[in-house]
């Protein structure tokens, strides 16, 4: 059996505790660190759960909330695969995707902007 993880993203949060509620404000302050995002982008990184996150915007983000990087993102155990015993591999995709659908951990559509 091998163990299913997720991660939980906790940036809104971190900007309400900050006493950040809109992500206009966030802008200016990635700026000053280096990291360029348009609006588009911001929002998206507040209000959805990142697939795939650049360690400098990371850095960024724990500068300017004075927190760490487990404050952000907290793993989440989503349970144990079962293995197949016939073909040694892990268990079918329906036991995997019935535990990402009982707990409503649904794939975001990419979205390509230019």
């Amino acid at each position: 059996m091998s163990k299913i993880i997720g991660y939980e993203w906790r940036l809104r949060e971190q900007l309400a505790a900050a006493g950040m509620f809109s992500t206009t404000k966030l802008i200016p302050l990635l700026e000053e660190r280096g990291v360029h995002l348009s609006p588009s982008q911001v929002y998206r990184l507040v209000a959805e759960r990142p697939e795939r996150l650049n360690l400098h915007v990371l850095m960024a983000l724990t500068d300017i909330l004075g927190c760490s990087a487990d404050d952000l993102i907290v793993k989440v155990d989503l349970g144990r695969a079962q293995k197949d015993k016939a073909s040694g591999e892990a268990g079918s995709s329906d036991s995997a995707s019935a535990v990402i659908r009982s707990r409503a951990l649904r794939p975001r559509p990419a979205r390509v902007t230019e």
